[in-house]
């Protein structure tokens, strides 16, 4: 029977003064994680608020109504995915591993996470908000002209130009992400 000795893991290096102190400066990134946590709790009671609203007076809405809400609850769980993006994906890139592996409900996407593949994600989920956006402000805005419509073709137009904005800046980052990643 052979027996392996251990060999004891390495003591991490100790910094000098300055650079443990410019290192250990990305915890003060902590309090707006933690913030970040509160913003979504405000969503979730935002969500269940407007579920009840629908849920309560479904009978009285029209379909369209229906539909905004809807749109609406969409919206605030797409928003919500966003922050725990930034929670999650910040905290791991930035200041701490959170030593989540071999957990069972381990996002997928957390393994190979980077500021690049996170700067991605959270602009294709600011797409998917504005497109959300986009699509409430045509329903609500049926047949422009109509004189109870609260939409007007000028904002109309800003919001799908900023969201063509978006299309565009979320195409160049991958763009770069993608030139910065084939030189690595």
């Amino acid at each position: 029977m052979v027996v392996m000795a251990s060999v004891p893991p390495e003591p991490p290096a100790r910094l000098r003064p300055l650079p443990l102190l410019i290192f250990s400066s990305r915890w003060l990134q902590l309090p707006l994680y933690v913030g970040l946590i509160v913003a979504q709790c405000v969503y979730v009671f935002l969500f269940i608020k407007e579920l009840v609203h629908l849920v309560t007076h479904a009978w009285e809405f029209t379909e369209q109504q229906i539909m905004l809400v809807v749109l609406g609850l969409i919206d605030v769980v797409m928003i919500s995915n966003l922050l725990v993006m930034v929670i999650v994906g910040g905290y791991e890139t930035f200041v701490s591993r959170l030593g989540l592996q071999g957990h069972p409900d381990q996002p997928e996407w957390l393994s190979h996470v980077n500021a690049g593949i996170l700067k991605v994600k959270l602009a294709m989920a600011i797409i998917g908000i504005s497109s959300i956006h986009l699509l409430r402000t045509f329903i609500e805005a049926g047949a422009i002209g109509i004189p109870t419509s609260r939409v007007t073709e000028t904002a109309v137009m800003w919001q799908t130009i900023i969201h063509m904005a978006f299309i565009l800046s979320a195409i160049g980052i991958a763009w770069v992400d993608r030139m910065t990643q084939a030189r690595n």
